[in-house]
């Protein structure tokens, strides 16, 4: 059942796919996925890592339901007003899409590992300086083999 659904939905893709004037959005077994490609996409420019996570600290994450969800059902993340004025992604400040949620995220991975990296190589130095603090020098070393 879910080969001749995926073979399907395989040919409808192909049917409707036009990668240069529009994103693709599949729905799939896994779930939705979009197509970001540099035939899809614009120009791409770098972000600096470091300044979306300070963004992303600042942004108020909440937990809140839809008005027709009930009572006992609760999500967890920003608001898209919230969220546009953070980060200014996507086409309006009343959605939130999945794409620009994963870029985020990912982003502040990446940097937060450099982050890692960093503070070890720094933890390393400081121990290499206390070991070095730690050994007696070689006058303190030879006073102490001719000790009283």
């Amino acid at each position: 059942m879910i080969a001749t659904w995926w073979r399907a939905a395989r040919t409808a893709r192909a049917a409707r796919r036009d990668p240069l004037t529009r994103a693709q959005v599949l729905a799939g077994p896994a779930g939705l996925a979009s197509a970001a490609t540099a035939a899809t996409t614009g120009p791409a420019e770098a972000v600096n890592g470091h300044q979306v996570l300070e963004d992303v600290l600042r942004l108020p994450v909440s937990t809140w339901r839809y008005h027709w969800d009930p009572p006992h059902v609760r999500h967890l993340g920003p608001m898209a007003q919230d969220w546009y004025a953070a980060f200014g992604l996507g086409d309006n400040n009343v959605t939130i899409s999945a794409t620009d949620t994963n870029g985020v995220a990912l982003v502040c991975i990446q940097a937060l590992h450099r982050r890692i990296e960093d503070l070890t190589a720094q933890v390393e130095t400081l121990r290499e300086q206390v070991a070095r603090l730690d050994r007696p020098s070689p006058a303190e070393a030879a006073e102490g083999q001719t000790g009283p």
